[in-house]
């Protein structure tokens, strides 16, 4: 019997029940599923990589075959490092699929043995996004449908209402 490990890339910034739903229906086709936190110094964002990776396994580290990790550079690099076979995207618009699309052909194109998952959210988790999160934060309106607990609490310490 193959072992099936995937890798699930993002910024996570911050991580939100959309992360969570396709981190557990992942779970349901691969055996073994590393959540990757993107550390890319190009790209401004709220939380640090190492608040990302600890929001991460505060919110799903502790579910059997999820690791928690980070990568900078090619994703193909890294789940060849990691001997990921396939990368877990997620796709909520048609607008995601044409971005996805690309970079699916990209990755195989560097490296044919990496196959790309497409999954879509759950229907209640379909509008979900970190920026709404973040905005929504900053105006004190209600996070309880986008993020856990723990994001919850540090967005409002991040943005905390004057």
């Amino acid at each position: 019997m193959k072992h099936l490990r995937a890798v699930y890339p993002g910024s996570f910034d911050p991580v939100t029940w959309g992360h969570v739903d396709l981190i557990h229906r992942g779970l349901t086709m691969v055996d073994e599923l590393v959540v990757a936190v993107l550390a890319n110094p190009g790209k401004q964002t709220l939380f640090s990589v190492a608040e990302r990776v600890e929001m991460l396994e505060g919110c799903v580290g502790s579910l059997p075959g999820v690791r928690i990790s980070q990568f900078d550079g090619l994703l193909v690099d890294f789940a060849r490092k990691e001997k990921c076979k396939a990368i877990l995207r997620g796709l909520r618009a048609v607008s995601d699929f044409e971005y996805e699309f690309q970079m699916a052909l990209m990755n195989r194109r560097l490296d044919a043995e990496v196959d790309t998952l497409f999954l879509m959210p759950s229907e209640e988790h379909v509008f979900v996004s970190s920026r709404i999160a973040r905005e929504l934060a900053q105006f004190g309106g209600d996070l309880d449908s986008l993020v856990p607990e723990l994001v919850k609490n540090r967005l409002q310490k991040r943005y905390p209402l004057q």
